[in-house]
């Protein structure tokens, strides 16, 4: 796990299991790892970093001890993908009430939008080694 940027996410919501494998299939220099929020990792990287306000609908990018929410964090992993994604981080350049304004609606709505499932997703064997789900040892 040494170098690698952690995002979690609710493991529980298919738009952002979908934002999930969205980023796995451009992170070409496999910088990533992912937890769900309901893990014990993801539980345990809330407290550590006393991550305030942090509720099911917050997007979490951690890297080298620092943390990303919302959209920050969306805008901070774009400069890590494959292709022109890179390009989305100078959406930095709008008011980060603006953008996390709009974060919001989405994230509120997104279980109605684009549904949920009853337990976390369970990755394939190939991808195992992207998430982690209990405290590394």
């Amino acid at each position: 796990m040494l170098g690698k940027h952690i995002v979690i996410f609710d493991g529980v919501c298919n738009f952002c299991n979908s934002s999930v494998n969205f980023i796995i299939k451009r992170d070409n220099n496999n910088v990533f790892v992912f937890t769900p929020i309901q893990s014990e990792f993801g539980k345990s990287l809330v407290a550590k970093y006393e991550i305030p306000t942090l509720g099911m609908d917050t997007f979490v990018l951690i890297i080298n001890e620092k943390y990303f929410l919302r959209t920050d964090a969306a805008l901070e992993i774009t400069k890590y993908l494959s292709g022109y994604w890179y390009l989305f981080s100078g959406f930095k350049v709008l008011p980060k009430p603006v953008r996390d304004y709009f974060y919001s609606l989405i994230a509120k709505n997104r279980y109605k939008l684009f549904g949920r499932k009853d337990v976390c997703m369970v990755p394939t064997r190939d991808l195992r080694d992207k998430f982690i789900l209990d405290e590394p040892e």
